[in-house]
């Protein structure tokens, strides 16, 4: 029961030190679920709500870094930025 106390307590202290980082985890927390669903039962609702969450999760890394914007290209920008390419080009594949 410690244990789950202090998980519970970390995730709020998280939440309320930076609470845009928290929802871009949980969307692409999310994203990751619905892909798995989707391998599971290959239903295009759940792919293009997974390539969503992506989308919007990167849009808002890259908004969050270029309001603190830094000297050097941070990881999160360029994995970000993958994200966005890939989200669209998969748009892309399933509109075909």
């Amino acid at each position: 029961m410690r244990i789950w106390q202090f998980w519970w307590q970390t995730l709020i202290l998280s939440t309320q030190h930076n609470p845009p980082r928290f929802i871009e985890l949980v969307m692409l927390t999310l994203a990751m679920i619905l892909l798995l669903l989707w391998s599971l039962t290959a239903e295009w609702p759940y792919v293009v709500l997974s390539l969503s969450y992506v989308i919007g999760s990167s849009i808002s890394i890259l908004v969050r870094e270029a309001l603190s914007p830094s000297s050097y290209i941070q990881p999160t920008q360029v994995t970000a930025v993958l994200l966005l390419i890939i989200s669209f080009y998969s748009f892309a594949e399933l509109l075909r």
